[in-house]
């Protein structure tokens, strides 16, 4: 059973109100966690982020979601991000006809990820345990094919994750 305290010396009486520093603290690492990125990357992402012109917090969010192996894990190509990401080190894709190993890569419009020929047998599984998840709007996929088209930006409404990104932009500009 899981203790309804946080970490730290066992149950107070009264627990503090949250701190404005730890509620942008944790929204920060939830998103870090979710997206399965380190600390001095996702401090780029918002460096990047502020450089866009628009909403920061939605450039963010965007950046994060165009990641390779965020996509081949909404394009339902692998079950987990953590999965995504090690399938892509270990050489299973095609990024526009060329091999790709870096999980980190942005996708823009357009581009074309594929499983490699080589290595369909061993992904099968995989797609078809997921085939019953939905695919965004931005993604378009030929599961026959095992391969995905980004066609267009993504939404951040659409997104489905519950993360104040506003919470994180202000977190950094402290």
């Amino acid at each position: 059973s899981r203790r309804v305290s946080p970490p730290g010396e066992g149950p107070k009486k009264r627990r503090p109100r949250k701190s404005q520093y730890q509620i942008h603290l944790r929204e920060k690492q939830k998103a870090r966690r979710i997206y399965g990125v380190r600390e001095r990357q996702f401090r780029n992402y918002v460096a990047q982020a502020k450089r866009k012109k628009g909403v920061t917090g939605e450039a963010l969010l965007e950046l994060l979601e165009r990641r390779m192996d965020n996509m081949v894990y909404r394009a339902g190509l692998a079950s987990s991000r953590q999965q995504a990401r090690q399938m892509i080190t270990h050489g299973h894709f095609l990024l526009n006809g060329r091999p790709t190993n870096i999980p980190s890569t942005i996708l823009k419009d357009g581009d074309v990820v594929a499983v490699k020929e080589s290595r369909r047998d061993r992904v099968k599984g995989i797609v078809e345990a997921n085939k019953d998840r939905d695919v965004p709007a931005w993604l378009e996929k030929n599961a026959e094919a095992m391969k995905f088209q980004v066609i267009a930006p993504p939404n951040v409404e659409q997104m489905g994750l519950n993360i104040a990104a506003h919470l994180i932009v202000e977190f950094y500009s402290r």
